[in-house]
């Protein structure tokens, strides 16, 4: 039996660099973009006591070892946000970081166990007010804009979907989206918005030819019904914005102005791809515990995994967050549309092995 070609033979190799160097020139456009905004690009540390608490994402854990040998666990982080947002209490107020970040269980066309994210926060500086999370969108239109003119790209395409990377982004909520691809009223399934109720969303679910499973629990179910009949569907043509998410579906966003049920929180979506998702930050250090501590526990219920809260974000928080918003962007995934290609492996320069 032959073995698979690897990424390091030169003809192998050849094939792909077309790609890594427009790669190579979307991440320098970046860079400056960011710099002509103003930002500060930082470096935040990969291992870290706590990587996260979202019960889907499953982080990578190592043991730290002092210098006489006894060994203190820590994770390589899922994330850059949690140190992100303690250089915000610091005091930094427009940051960017194009971060490595690891997630286990994650190996698809579309995934990577070992990725690059790009993170950035702006929170006001002296003088300015509140900063409206909606500013999160427009940069996105720029960052996509501009990958695509770099790497020459009149369209995104992917499977049977297309998105012309330089229409405006068009914005839908999430109980919008549930009601037009799948005919469910999401919302009514969360009367209490950080206790959903499970059963609800079950029976309207299988009404859509959406069948619970065993160990199902209303985030999960609720996934499956984004995945099946909501995501496919998100960015034609345009890319969009999807916005308004139930609250329980966003620990670390702030609730709704406009309507508690809902948190500030965008995702956003080109040619049925997901680029990006973002906040209005939690700053309420009580209230971020209560949601750690609720996704904790179902993290270890549904997979039997437990991992700490970041206590030294709490202290952060509780020492004061800045009215701030952030977001994050799998970079790989913007290279990928904007490049044409078809598999996520084939503009990441050296792959896991």
């Amino acid at each position: 039996m032959r073995s698979k070609p690897r990424w390091w033979q030169p003809l192998v190799h050849a094939g792909r660099r077309p790609l890594l160097v427009k790669r190579a020139a979307i991440t320098a456009a970046t860079r400056q973009w960011f710099s002509e905004q103003d930002f500060i690009e930082v470096e935040t540390a990969a291992l870290q006591r706590s990587p996260g608490i979202e019960p889907h994402l499953h982080p990578f854990a190592t043991d730290w070892r002092d210098i006489g040998g006894k060994p203190s666990q820590r994770f390589l982080h899922t994330s850059p946000e949690f140190a992100m947002k303690k250089l915000l209490v610091a005091g930094e107020s427009r940051i960017f970081q194009l971060a490595k970040v690891w997630r286990n269980r994650e190996d698809s066309p579309l995934h990577s166990p070992e990725f690059t994210m790009l993170e950035w926060y702006r929170a006001p500086r002296h003088g300015e007010g509140a900063i409206d999370w909606q500013v999160l969108i427009a940069d996105c239109a720029a960052l996509i804009a501009l990958a695509a003119r770099v790497a020459g790209c009149a369209e995104f395409r992917l499977r049977r979907l297309s998105c012309d990377p330089f229409a405006p982004i068009r914005q839908m909520t999430v109980a919008e989206a549930f009601e037009q691809f799948a005919g469910i009223d999401i919302l009514a399934t969360a009367p209490e918005p950080l206790v959903p109720d499970f059963g609800l969303l079950a029976r309207a679910a299988e009404r859509v030819g959406i069948a619970a499973h065993d160990g199902d629990d209303w985030e999960s179910l609720y996934f499956r019904i984004m995945f099946d009949k909501i995501e496919p569907f998100l960015g034609q043509d345009a890319p969009l914005a999807l916005t308004h998410y139930p609250l329980s579906m966003a620990a670390l966003a702030r609730p709704s102005r406009d309507d508690p049920r809902t948190a500030e929180r965008v995702e956003v979506y080109c040619a049925g791809v997901e680029l990006a998702n973002g906040f209005a930050e939690l700053g309420d250090a009580v209230e971020q515990r209560r949601r750690f501590e609720l996704d904790q526990k179902r993290k270890y219920e549904l997979y039997g995994e437990w991992v700490p809260i970041d206590e030294d974000l709490l202290a952060a928080l509780e020492f004061g967050l800045p009215d701030c918003c952030g977001i994050a962007l799998g970079f790989d995934r913007l290279v990928m549309l904007a490049t044409g290609a078809e598999l996520l492996e084939q503009v990441i320069w050296s792959l896991v092995e």
